[in-house]
């Protein structure tokens, strides 16, 4: 006896839906909400922040208040000058990678990160990326070219919060051998990189070509050591500042606590947070306000870099508007002649 065509088909002779990947569903709700993700973890954190020194507020406001003038415009001008160090570094690892840009130029899509990173630190570089291309599309590597050039940048980031990570054995209760494993892990992705960027064909391999150029790969290096050392500088001086007794290694500590949690979506708290972690112990309200402070003249540094980017930027367009008009004038009188 056939079997009826239209009869319903047992359950179990269904093929089985596949399996939703929970990572992939997760990525894409990130994606969805990145905005709102951030938005609700800096309110979380600067909650929690202001909750741990409700009860030590008039502490807090103290400390900020014995930050002298001078203090704060020295402090500024050391995070503007590690921004510079920082593009600097860029203009290498972007030359390396093909471009001809001026660096002029480069330094002003440079200027766009600053305004990103004050909400997230993956926002700014993409901001500083896409104004280069808009920009000087006809001179600079493609977008997946110039994704992959920050590599290297983070590379050598790695390779120094590697180093100077005995600072958080302490603090943070890690164990002694960290640093070193870190280290070697830096050192490890370091070497695979330069061995991509020997893979011909593809785009995205070329923005790591400043690891087979060693003056490029040098003088990034130097660059982003003058910025790295500006920072720490800059915490050192606002931590004794707000009456932290903290050495140069602490204010390294609370750098590459600030790098750690800029990651995630903390915010403009990202400084307070970093520097109650490390420095909680020797007054919460004195770290905070110099996590604050941090903060506030990295924002106030970058504010200068971007015043200075819009205004050479200003005077370029009034410049080539000079040359434009000038040049019927010219031919006019040629006429005329």
């Amino acid at each position: 006896m056939s079997a009826d065509p239209l009869a319903p088909v047992p359950a179990a002779v269904l093929p089985a839906e596949p399996p939703a990947a929970p990572a992939r569903g997760l990525k894409a709700f990130l994606g969805r909400h990145q905005r709102a993700i951030v938005v609700v973890g800096s309110i979380l954190t600067a909650g929690i922040i202001v909750a741990l020194l409700w009860g030590r507020r008039d502490e807090f406001a103290t400390a900020i208040r014995e930050v002298s003038l001078p203090i704060l415009l020295l402090t500024t001008a050391l995070q503007t000058l590690g921004l510079v160090s920082r593009s600097e570094s860029w203009h290498h690892a972007v030359r390396a990678a093909g471009a001809t840009v001026s660096r002029r130029i480069l330094f002003r899509a440079s200027a766009m990160q600053v305004l990103g990173s004050v909400i997230n630190g993956q926002l700014g570089v993409a901001m500083r990326i896409a104004a280069l291309r808009r920009s000087s599309p006809e001179v600079t590597p493609k977008i997946p070219t110039l994704v992959a050039a920050e590599f290297p940048i983070v590379a050598v980031e790695l390779a120094f919060a590697a180093v100077a990570s005995f600072t958080l054995v302490g603090p943070l209760g890690i164990p002694w051998w960290t640093p070193i494993v870190a280290f070697v892990l830096a050192g490890g992705v370091a070497y695979g990189m330069r061995h991509l960027s020997r893979r011909p064909g593809r785009d995205f391999w070329a923005g790591l070509k400043v690891l087979e150029h060693p003056r490029d790969a040098t003088l990034l290096t130097l660059a982003l050591m003058v910025a790295i050392l500006c920072q720490i500088l800059r915490n050192w001086m606002l931590l004794h500042a707000v009456g932290v007794d903290a050495s140069f290694w602490d204010a390294t500590a609370v750098l590459i606590a600030v790098a750690t949690l800029a990651q995630l979506p903390t915010g403009p708290a990202a400084g307070a947070a970093a520097a109650l972690l490390i420095l909680g112990d020797q007054g919460a309200a004195a770290a905070a306000a110099a996590g604050v402070l941090m903060t506030a003249t990295g924002v106030m540094g970058g504010a200068m870099f971007a015043a200075w980017s819009g205004t050479d930027q200003l005077l370029a367009y009034r410049a080539a508007g000079r040359a434009t008009a000038g040049r019927p004038a010219t031919r006019r009188n040629r006429r005329d002649d």
